[in-house]
């Protein structure tokens, strides 16, 4: 099996790791600033929504937890350095992880249910799931190259929870995109996040010409 370039042990690598790390904790930091923050002060473009969210914390709570937290673990798994000091601690993370996402998949799903967005994110969370039990598994056979791959397809899908948000400001996006057209921006952000991750990983072999 052909080691994936954004995977390999390499200063070029290494430094495409810290950009990418920064860009992916400013869209975190962006979107908590333009979006989740709002929800506290009652923001009028989020009042309807402030309220659906103060009805559904029965559900919202551990699906934003478990949420978060598969956010904040991925990019310790990710890292080499911490993998090979602390390999047992990498170990439990990674369990964590898994419960976490099977936890925020099935909330989200619940949320969902009977509103016009569950084809949407059942498509959501059937991707998480997959991806991530596919990296469980391959960690547990011990092929560690096929693992850290899905673990990079898995945490594409988390982050679909943050890039998502991205465009939540721009006003046609939030009041005329419908329930039903949200539920599809949700399945393509989904997909663009799987092939981007899959552009990355199989890079040098589509930019490599056999001799």
């Amino acid at each position: 099996m052909p080691t994936p370039t954004l995977l390999a042990p390499s200063s070029a690598g290494s430094r495409f790791k810290t950009i990418l790390w920064v860009a992916l904790g400013l869209t975190v930091l962006f979107v908590f600033i333009t979006s989740e923050l709002l929800l506290i002060t009652d923001y009028p473009m989020y009042h309807a929504y402030r309220l659906q969210v103060i009805a559904d914390r029965h559900l919202l709570i551990p699906h934003t937890l478990s949420g978060v937290l598969a956010l904040l673990i991925g990019p310790l798994q990710f890292s080499s350095r911490f993998r090979q000091r602390h390999l047992k601690i990498h170990r439990v993370l990674g369990r964590i992880y898994v419960v976490s996402v099977f936890i925020g998949s099935y909330t989200g799903i619940a949320l969902a249910a009977g509103r016009p967005g569950l084809p949407g994110t059942s498509m959501q969370a059937a991707a998480w799931m997959v991806c991530t039990t596919a990296a469980f598994v391959t960690a547990r056979n011990r092929q560690i190259a096929a693992h850290r791959q899905w673990m990079a397809r898995s945490y594409a899908v988390t982050f679909t929870f943050v890039s998502s948000r991205v465009l939540n400001l721009w006003p046609r996006y939030w009041s005329h995109l419908g329930d039903s057209f949200a539920a599809v921006g949700v399945i393509a952000f989904t997909l663009a996040s799987l092939l981007i991750v899959e552009l990355g990983l199989n890079w040098h072999e589509l930019t490599t010409r056999r001799a």
